[in-house]
């Protein structure tokens, strides 16, 4: 029960990021939104799925997905946005 209210959190947190992302209007100001909403959705993950590998799957998501807002910043930085 207990690891049930804590994936409903995370799951929360996850659509809070995803809503805030969507709503704001400057692009490098969505970006610590989006890695909220990865958060989120890697803590759900490992909490929803009960197997010891589902640790490495919500890893191996959440670094992939910060790499990718990573590499949005930066070619973002460099086209000179603000």
């Amino acid at each position: 029960m207990e690891s049930l209210i804590a994936a409903a959190i995370c799951l929360l947190i996850a659509v809070y990021g995803a809503f805030r992302a969507v709503i704001e209007k400057e692009t490098l100001a969505r970006l610590p939104f989006v890695n909220v909403m990865n958060f989120g959705i890697a803590g759900a993950i490992v909490l929803i799925l009960p197997h010891p590998l589902t640790l490495v799957a919500a890893a191996a998501y959440f670094i992939g997905s910060t790499l990718e807002a990573n590499a949005i910043a930066s070619a973002y930085a460099k086209r000179g946005g603000t």
